[in-house]
């Protein structure tokens, strides 16, 4: 699929089932949504959550190194916490990530 996705309504249609798809708990990047979609176009995959996701489980699409999008971060872990997805904090830091490798989810 190409990066082109601006033109593309069939790849914002697959990016938003992608995320329909993803179960409670779980999460993918967003290059794991463009990969399974065989580009390469992660930034892509971030603009359409920004333009079409709001009514979708936005937070359980992550930005590398499983942070969560930037400026939800404090709405995305109550959404984490309601679903039981495994989340790593650092003592006496407010930050937190979501362990990855605990939540990294594939369609098959």
């Amino acid at each position: 699929m190409s990066s082109g996705f601006a033109d593309s309504d069939d790849f914002v249609s697959h990016v938003l089932s992608i995320v329909e798809a993803i179960p409670p708990g779980r999460v993918m990047t967003y290059g794991d949504v463009a990969a399974v979609l065989g580009s390469r176009a992660a930034r892509g995959v971030g603009q359409i959550m920004a333009h079409y996701g709001s009514d979708l489980p936005w937070w359980r699409v992550i930005r590398a190194g499983g942070h969560p999008p930037t400026a939800h971060e404090d709405e995305a872990r109550e959404h984490y916490l309601a679903e039981g997805t495994p989340l790593v904090s650092r003592a006496g830091v407010q930050t937190y990530r979501v362990d990855y490798a605990a939540a990294r989810w594939s369609p098959a």
